[in-house]
C-alpha cells in the first residue's frame, strides 16, 4: 500500500518568514518614529531657559524670570557757546555850565533845578546799563569864597548832579581843563559832592592813594575805565597846571598827559592796564580830554598819535572831549597786534552849553550846539570771553527857548526813526524842527563814515565768532588747521 504527504518547497517557506519579519520591523520602526516625533514636538513647545551659546542638552540653572535690560542713554549734542550777558555804556559830552544856564535853573526860593535840561534825553540815557557825562565845571559851593560863575572859572550849584542822576547818569568825568577853576577847595569838593550823591567820578582823586581807574561790574562784565586830561604844564613835583591855572597843590590828584612827555603817559597807562587786568577787567575804555577847540573837520595830529598808541596798548574804546564840537569817529588797527582794533570817537561835542552861533566871534558855524549820546555794548559768552559787540550814536542838539524867562536850554535827542514826531514830542515849531534837522545832518556828516565802518566790522566779527562756535560743535572738521609748509620746502620756494 502507498502513503500520501503534503510537501512545500523549501524556498517558499523562507520567503514567507522574511516577509513576516520585515513587516514586524516596519511596524516597530513606524511606531518608534511616531513616538520620536511626538517627543520632539513637545520639546519645541516647551519654553527654553537657555542663553545664546549654551547647549540645548546642558540647560543653565539661572532664574526663569525675564531679564531687564537698561535703555541706552540719550545722547545730545553740546550747545554752542552763546551770549550770556551784555553791558551797554552811554556817554555824552561837555556839561558846560555857563552863567545863563545856571540862571535858567534858579527857582523862586533860591534853589536850583536843572532836571528840565535832560528831560527829553532821559528816555535814552536811562535805557543804558551805565551812563557817563563830562562835568565841565566845579562844585565849590558858595561858602569858600567862590560865587556861582560861568566862563572862564566855572562854579555851578550842586543841583546839576541831581539833574544828571534824574536822567539816569551814573558817572561824572571830573578830569578836564576846568577841574581846578576854584583851586584845591573846589577841586576836592566837586569829587566829594558827586560821590555823596551816589555817583562815581573818574579822572580826579582826593589823594594819591586812591585808585586812578575804576573797574565797573555791569551785568556780570567787568569794564576797566580811565579818564585823562591834557596838562597846560607840569612842575618839578609832577603836579599839572590845568588851563593855565596854578599847579595843583598836591601830587597824584589828577590823571593827566603832557605833550612834552607822552612816553611817561603811555608807560603810566600801560601800568594801569596791567593792574586792571590783574584785578579782573575784561574790557577797557579811555575817556580823554584833548584836541583843539572848535576844530570839527578832523582830529589833530597829536590826537591821532595818542589814539594809535592807546590802540597799540590794547584799549578797546576811546571817547574824547574838549573841542566843544563833534569830531570824527575812526576804527583803528593795532600796530603790535593786527587782530586788535579800537573804536575811537575823537570828540562828543557839547551836551549843553551857551556856545551858540553868534555868541563866539571866531566861530562861524553852529557846530558848538551839537553833541551826541555815544553808546558801546560789550557781550560775554558762556566760555567767559568778552567782546565789543556794537557801537551806536544818537545826535543831540541844544535848543535855546528864548521865549521863556529866563531862557531855557533843552537837550533834544535827534532820533531819526521818529523824525516825524519831533515837533509834537518836543513841543516845538516846524522852524525849530528844521534847525534840529540841520544839527542832525552836521553831526552825521562828521561821524557817519566812521560809525558805519565800526558797525560793519563789529557785525562781521560777531557773525564769524558765532559761526566758529557753531562749527566747533557741529562741523569740527571745518576747523582743522592746515599743516604748515616745512621749513626746507618754504626755503626752496623762496629761493625759486
Amino acid at each position: 500500500m502507498s502513503r500520501k504527504t503534503n510537501k512545500t518547497p523549501r524556498n517558499h517557506t523562507g520567503l514567507k518568514i522574511i516577509l513576516i519579519l520585515l513587516i514586524v520591523a516596519m511596524v516597530a520602526a513606524t511606531g518608534y518614529l511616531i513616538k520620536l516625533c511626538i517627543d520632539i514636538a513637545g520639546m519645541e513647545a516647551k519654553p527654553s531657559n537657555n542663553k545664546p551659546g549654551t547647549s540645548l542638552f546642558n540647560p543653565v540653572t539661572e532664574s526663569t524670570e525675564p531679564e531687564e535690560t537698561e535703555a541706552p542713554p540719550e545722547t545730545t549734542m553740546p550747545e554752542p557757546e552763546h551770549v550770556v550777558s551784555t553791558a551797554t555804556i552811554a556817554s555824552t559830552g561837555d556839561v558846560l555850565m555857563h552863567m545863563p544856564i545856571i540862571n535858567s535853573g534858579k527857582q523862586s526860593d533860591g534853589s536850583y533845578d536843572f532836571s528840565y535840561i535832560f528831560a527829553n534825553l532821559s528816555e535814552y540815557s536811562s535805557a543804558a546799563d551805565y551812563a557817563v557825562a563830562n562835568l565841565e565845571t566845579t562844585l565849590a559851593g558858595t561858602d569858600n569864597g567862590y560865587p556861582y560863575h560861568g566862563y572862564p572859572n566855572f562854579n555851578c550849584p550842586d543841583e546839576i548832579v541831581d539833574g544828571l542822576i534824574g536822567a539816569g547818569f551814573d558817572m561824572m568825568l571830573t578830569a578836564n581843563n576846568h577841574s581846578y577853576d576854584t583851586s584845591l577847595v573846589g577841586y576836592k569838593r566837586t569829587i566829594e559832592t558827586v560821590r555823596s550823591k551816589g555817583m562815581d567820578n573818574l579822572g580826579t582823586m582826593l589823594s594819591d592813594e586812591e585808585p586812578k581807574y575804576i573797574i565797573k561790574e555791569i551785568n556780570g562784565i567787568n569794564i576797566g575805565m580811565l579818564c585823562y586830561t591834557y596838562a597846560f604844564s607840569v612842575n618839578d613835583k609832577g603836579c599839572p597846571s590845568l588851563n593855565g591855572m596854578p599847579h595843583i597843590a598836591e601830587y597824584g590828584l589828577c590823571n593827566y598827559f603832557y605833550s612834552g612827555n607822552l612816553d611817561a603817559f603811555y608807560a603810566e597807562v600801560q601800568g594801569h592796564l596791567d593792574a586792571m587786568e590783574a584785578a579782573g577787567a575784561e574790557a577797557t575804555m579811555m575817556y580823554i580830554h584833548w584836541g583843539v577847540e572848535y576844530n570839527y573837520n578832523s582830529a589833530n595830529d597829536e590826537q591821532k598819535t595818542i589814539a594809535q598808541k592807546l590802540c597799540d596798548l590794547g584799549i578797546d574804546v576811546i571817547v574824547g572831549g574838549h573841542p566843544h564840537v563833534v569830531q570824527p569817529m575812526a576804527l583803528l588797527t593795532s600796530n603790535t597786534d593786527p587782530e586788535h582794533k579800537t573804536v575811537c570817537l575823537y570828540s562828543m561835542g557839547n551836551a549843553v552849553s551857551n556856545q551858540r552861533l553868534g555868541n563866539i566871534s571866531y566861530v562861524k558855524t553852529a557846530h558848538t550846539e551839537d553833541g551826541v549820546l555815544f553808546s558801546v555794548t560789550f557781550e560775554k559768552y558762556s566760555d567767559g570771553t568778552v567782546y565789543l559787540q556794537d557801537v551806536d550814536l544818537l545826535p543831540t542838539w541844544v535848543y535855546l527857548d528864548a521865549n521863556a524867562y529866563p531862557s531855557k536850554y533843552h537837550i533834544l535827542p535827534l532820533d531819526i526813526e521818529v523824525r516825524e514826531e519831533w515837533g509834537t514830542k518836543f513841543g516845538v515849531s516846524e522852524t525849530v524842527v528844521n534847525s534840529a534837522q540841520k544839527s542832525y545832518d552836521r553831526t552825521m556828516a562828521i561821524v557817519g563814515d566812521g560809525l558805519t565802518a565800526s558797525q560793519e566790522y563789529l557785525a562781521q566779527e560777531k557773525a564769524d565768532r558765532e559761526q566758529y562756535y557753531y562749527d566747533l560743535v557741529f562741523n569740527p572738521d571745518k576747523l582743522v588747521v592746515e599743516e604748515t609748509v616745512p621749513a626746507t620746502e618754504a626755503a626752496t620756494e623762496a629761493a625759486e
